[in-house]
């Protein structure tokens, strides 16, 4: 109730009746202030007329007037500016350390605004919002569609800055990890993040010339040349596999060199994984990306146009790994292994667009920013089910930007079920019933 409370406040949905205190003085709201969403009172800066006194300062919201005692307000001095405490149910009195009585208003939230905040609550339906969406304002969908956009991208910035700390902030390796997070696209993301940490880029460098030795690091890294991660179904063939066992003695040799730890092979992930994507395909197509020069930070920055992206990052696999999908398997028919398109396209959405629109932001460099959205907006929608919900419901997607905003509006709005914060959600919320009924 209380979060409603908070809504009803911050649009003004207020009763045609006069808005009084509990002691009878009149109340005008010119500005419900800034909604705070940290510590400290719930809304900054309020202009509110109490009997024709103009008051300026902050606003307490709660479902029951005592909780501003339950929650320590009374002691707390970030508390002090409060000029307004809004209230469901006034169950007592509330005051400053003083004992000065604080305003208080009880603020009843109308009818149809229940009734409709109910029926998203309680709806099973994807989205909540489905049977209003068709008639939504066309303007309405824009603006919040390009609001989620870059609250998507500035999501991905903020993780990108975490992961660069990680990195000691270097640039590149927080390019390396991140493209590497792509390659394990969602099942095996977290180990590929952790392998891609553990990689001693700078070691690695030193033999850029060889990528016999790039695949020994990137694979005795990945724990995947230990023993114990050749499947029981292989494991006397990998006691011949001659390019496994040169690699494993290579590796032992730059692991003492460089003083490198593998990490736990149980980390990946290989159930419902078609073969095309197991990590072992995807390490080597890393490999050679790397040993081609082509896993880097400037080249991507400098590339002007997405078909140049996309031959920067198109990748094919050793001679080995032509004819297997892990070490010591049988011969597989032999193919280049390359990346698909789609997932290509995946690699550009999920990994090239957010690492330019983060650089920009850090080199103050608008142009990276906006070359990264222009990119976006010239791929194709991806196709999942989320997108195909929101399709389905009359939202439909032109380009990769419509569908990462919809997938940011699944996870951060939907899912948590917070539709008081989405633009869909408040229209549902404000309509009258009658409208509502019409639409239908």
């Amino acid at each position: 109730m209380e979060q409603l409370l908070h809504y009803v406040w911050k649009h003004k949905i207020f009763p045609l009746a006069e808005l009084r205190t509990t002691d009878g003085r009149l109340v005008e709201v010119i500005s419900p202030g800034l909604h705070n969403h940290d510590a400290g009172p719930d809304f900054f800066n309020a202009k509110i007329l109490i009997d024709g006194t103009l008051w300026v300062g902050n606003v307490e919201i709660h479902d029951y007037s005592a909780n501003w005692y339950r929650h320590l307000h009374a002691t707390d001095p970030a508390y002090a500016n409060v000029i307004l405490h809004v209230v469901g149910v006034a169950d007592c009195a509330v005051a400053y350390p003083d004992g000065t009585h604080i305003p208080q208003l009880v603020l009843p939230v109308p009818d149809y605004v229940l009734k409709n905040y109910d029926e998203l609550a309680r709806s099973d339906a994807f989205p909540r919002c489905k049977h209003v969406l068709p008639n939504m304002p066309k303007l309405t969908v824009h603006s919040w569609m390009s609001a989620l956009q870059v609250e998507r991208l500035e999501q991905r910035t903020e993780q990108i800055m975490k992961r660069r700390e990680v990195c000691d902030k270097n640039w590149e390796h927080t390019f390396f990890v991140t493209l590497a997070r792509n390659f394990g696209f969602g099942i095996n993301g977290d180990a590929f993040e952790r392998w891609a940490n553990s990689v001693p880029l700078g070691a690695v460098a030193k033999h850029r010339d060889s990528l016999f030795q790039i695949e020994a690091i990137f694979f005795g890294q990945a724990g995947l040349l230990e023993p114990g991660a050749i499947p029981s179904v292989y494991a006397e063939s990998a006691l011949t596999d001659e390019y496994l066992l040169s690699l494993r003695k290579e590796y032992r040799y730059l692991q003492h060199k460089f003083s490198i730890s593998p990490m736990d092979s149980a980390l990946w992930r290989f159930m419902r994984l078609r073969p095309q994507n197991f990590p072992h395909i995807r390490i080597a197509q890393l490999a050679m990306l790397y040993y081609e020069q082509r896993l880097n930070l400037s080249r991507l920055v400098n590339a002007e146009s997405l078909p140049e992206v996309c031959d920067l990052l198109r990748t094919r696999v050793s001679d080995y790994w032509r004819t297997h999908y892990t070490f010591a398997s049988t011969s597989s028919a032999e193919t280049d292994k390359n990346l698909s398109v789609s997932s290509l396209n995946l690699i550009v959405i999920n990994s090239v667009v957010p690492i330019l629109f983060a650089y920009g932001r850090y080199k103050s460099e608008e142009h990276l920013c906006e070359k990264a959205i222009r990119f976006l907006e010239s791929l194709r929608p991806e196709s999942n089910h989320i997108i195909r919900s929101w399709d389905s419901a009359g939202i439909k997607c032109e380009s990769a930007a419509d569908s990462q905003a919809l997938i940011q509006l699944t996870r951060n709005y939907c899912e948590p079920h917070d539709c008081l914060r989405c633009r869909f959600g408040g229209e549902f919320i404000r309509r009258t019933p009658d409208l509502l009924r019409e639409e239908e």
